[in-house]
């Protein structure tokens, strides 16, 4: 058995064309620390508010509304910023979103929604889009503050219990009743979805 440990720990020693296999083992090991540290440091940084207002495209469109909601200011102080509600916390999930966020960056590169206008002629598509990912995620981002279980139905207003017991009932998400909760809905929403 110490032969075989031996050998194989000589080998670990041996030099492939000028370092040991063990040297290179030890640089690459400490290189992919340094690396997976510096790539969840870029991940964690992309998700700042700070970051997501550093173009002028959100900043002056969607965060100027998002200011004006309870996600933003409310009784208690806790605060949802933009990462919260648009990326998810798993990492399989978030590097798809991140992935997935990579068109938005080539939107803006393009300037696709560089003025209020031509935001505004796109939103209906964004928040679409947006919805549509949400609900494929049964509000999965929504649920990691608020959830059916943690509701206490009984506490709430008539009107909210009673469309919260409905919702559960059949099936509902959080995105199915609650567009434009954080942002203005565009105004050219077909109908059906403008009552939600």
């Amino acid at each position: 058995m110490s032969d075989s440990n031996g050998g194989f720990i000589a080998f670990l020693r041996r030099p492939s064309a000028k370092y040991s296999l063990l040297t290179l083992l030890a640089v690459g090991f400490i290189s992919g620390i340094f690396f997976w540290g510096g790539f969840n440091t870029v991940m964690e940084a992309t998700n700042t508010l700070e970051f997501c207002v550093s173009c002028h495209e959100m900043r002056d469109n969607v965060y100027v509304e998002y200011k004006e909601t309870i996600h933003y200011t409310n009784r208690t102080g806790v605060r949802a910023v933009c990462s919260d509600c648009h990326v998810p916390k798993d990492w399989t999930y978030k590097m798809i979103r991140k992935i997935q966020a990579s068109k938005e960056v080539y939107g803006k590169i393009m300037g696709t929604i560089d003025t209020k206008e031509k935001f505004e002629e796109n939103r209906l598509r964004l928040a679409t889009n947006e919805w549509a990912r949400m609900k494929k995620s049964d509000s999965r981002e929504c649920r990691n503050c608020h959830s059916f279980g943690g509701m206490n139905v009984e506490k709430q207003k008539a009107r909210a219990s009673k469309m919260h017991k409905i919702a559960q009932d059949d099936k509902k998400t959080c995105i199915d009743c609650h567009k434009g909760i954080a942002h203005k809905k565009p105004k050219n929403m077909p109908e059906e979805d403008d009552d939600e």
